[in-house]
């Protein structure tokens, strides 16, 4: 069990066993972020959403992908329902930068919070024309390591 465990979202509930490090959206989660250096991986959903499900069961329950991400990123979930106050900042951007919204909402932010790069599902590996999860987290972690300046300065 995971840190959702303790939340009484039924959302956040569903991904309580999931292998990844789950944080909701608390200064604990923001702390961590600021004290490794890491960005964030934030996901945004509700409990009866299909393709939020959908990623679920294809990556957020498989040890590979959450590897990736307890590696690189400090996770954080939340509920749009619970929290429409941050579902809206974070679309906002994404149907911004993309054209287009929905969810799951995956928004990848600096530690004090920017967005930088975010979009809707991803499928767990490349197909239908749209990239693979695991490779866009490879990608953010590479850049995040070797030209930060170049992330952070893209807000």
């Amino acid at each position: 069990m995971n840190r959702l465990a303790r939340e009484r979202s039924p959302y956040l509930l569903q991904h309580a066993h999931n292998p990844v490090d789950w944080y909701a959206w608390t200064i604990e989660a923001f702390d961590k972020a600021r004290s490794e250096s890491k960005p964030i991986f934030l996901s945004i959903g509700y409990s009866t959403c299909h393709w939020c499900h959908v990623m679920e069961r294809e990556s957020f329950e498989n040890d590979d992908v959450a590897r990736v991400l307890n590696e690189h990123f400090v996770s954080i979930k939340v509920d749009r329902e619970e929290r429409p106050d941050v579902d809206r900042v974070y679309m906002t951007f994404v149907q911004a930068t993309t054209g287009s919204g929905g969810w799951p909402m995956s928004v990848w932010l600096t530690p004090e919070l920017k967005p930088f790069y975010g979009g809707t599902y991803f499928p767990p590996s490349s197909k239908w024309g749209r990239p693979g999860f695991v490779e866009i987290l490879q990608e953010i972690a590479r850049v995040w390591r070797v030209d930060r300046d170049k992330v952070v300065d893209s807000e």
